[in-house]
């Protein structure tokens, strides 16, 4: 008999769905006068963008632990090694993942490198097993393997090897694949001993993000003079919106990662892929295309397969972080413990 943790899965998939609305809305602003303005500046428009939503979204976790008075307390966490294992984690993740992704994209093309990239979760789950002793079942391994197959199928396009730059463009792609593979298991080795709560270290890995971003990437790649003008239009207000959804993602994906394990939320989180396909068909009023919507249903099914476990077999669970810290959070039972502390 098979089973899943309904409240974790829900959440997983939460972010998902909150990360597809969060990608629509940041393509809309991309396309906007404002980043269009200087579009001849290859890096300019994505990276601006990834700086100003995570700084947003940082500003706005900082008011959440505001209110909930523990701002202090998560501040502190930058003294512990925890904490710190978080900030490599956000480097990985943020600055270093997407830059290469960017990077990428400019020596091979989109089409390549989002179909590409998809097999991150591969290669979290891979160095999941080594770091944390994370194991997935076959079933857990034909889910995954299944919703990336189906990204990969619905981004690719094209002739790779048309490129002269395909060489250094894999290389790039690599080392995005690379960091954010890691990102999710690094995060959850920070958060194995309960030192650092999800809300915390999501603070932690979004103030990293901004600051890497706003004193190196953007400085090197960019120039600030762009920030600039990007901060005095209305555009600049859109992004912090937009990043209240990029914030809510996030929140349910470092919920899910410290619930479920880190290729268990990832294999959930991929299916944004999937809910920006429905959400363009069901309210965007999108063109309907059978293989779309196949495809959605695929990537979609092979999310929920990933997290699905044998009923008789609870002390394999792959998707605790190890068998004593996850163990106590199974016993809880509520994935949202820590938003309740």
């Amino acid at each position: 008999m098979q089973k899943f943790n309904v409240k974790g899965v829900s959440i997983g998939l939460a972010s998902g769905l909150t990360w597809a609305i969060d990608t629509i809305l940041i393509g809309i602003v991309l396309a906007s006068t404002t980043f269009m303005d200087f579009a001849e500046i290859a890096l300019a428009a994505p990276l601006l963008s990834t700086f100003l939503h995570d700084a947003f979204s940082a500003l706005w976790m900082m008011i959440l632990m505001g209110v909930r008075g523990e701002l202090g307390t998560a501040f502190s966490k930058f003294k512990t090694k925890s904490g710190w294992w978080v900030v490599l984690a956000a480097t990985l993740g943020g600055p270093v993942g997407m830059t290469f992704y960017v990077l990428s994209v400019q020596e091979i093309g989109a089409s390549f490198t989002a179909s590409i990239s998809s097999v991150f979760p591969a290669v979290g789950a891979f160095f999941a097993f080594l770091i944390l002793k994370d194991r997935l079942s076959l079933k857990n391994w034909a889910g995954l393997l299944t919703s990336i197959i189906f990204i990969t199928a619905l981004s690719y396009s094209g002739d790779l090897f048309s490129s002269t730059t395909v060489s250094i463009g894999l290389i790039y792609i690599l080392l995005c694949i690379f960091g954010w593979g890691m990102e999710s298991v690094i995060s959850a080795y920070g958060m194995k001993d309960d030192v650092v709560s999800p809300l915390e270290a999501l603070m932690i890995r979004q103030l990293t993000s901004a600051a890497i971003f706003g004193a190196l990437i953007i400085p090197i790649f960019v120039g600030h003079d762009l920030t600039a003008k990007v901060a005095s239009s209305s555009t600049f207000w859109f992004i912090g919106l937009i990043a209240l959804a990029g914030t809510l993602s996030y929140v349910f994906y470092y919920q899910a990662i410290k619930l479920l394990g880190p290729v268990r939320a990832m294999g959930l989180n991929i299916s944004y892929a999937a809910w920006a396909i429905l959400i363009d068909i069901i309210i965007l009023g999108g063109d309907f295309t059978l293989k779309n919507f196949l495809f959605a249903v695929m990537i979609m099914a092979g999310s929920i397969l990933t997290v699905m476990e044998d009923k008789k077999k609870p002390s394999e669970k792959g998707s605790k972080i190890n068998d004593e810290s996850n163990h106590s959070s199974s016993r809880n039972g509520d994935p949202l413990t820590s938003l309740n502390k």
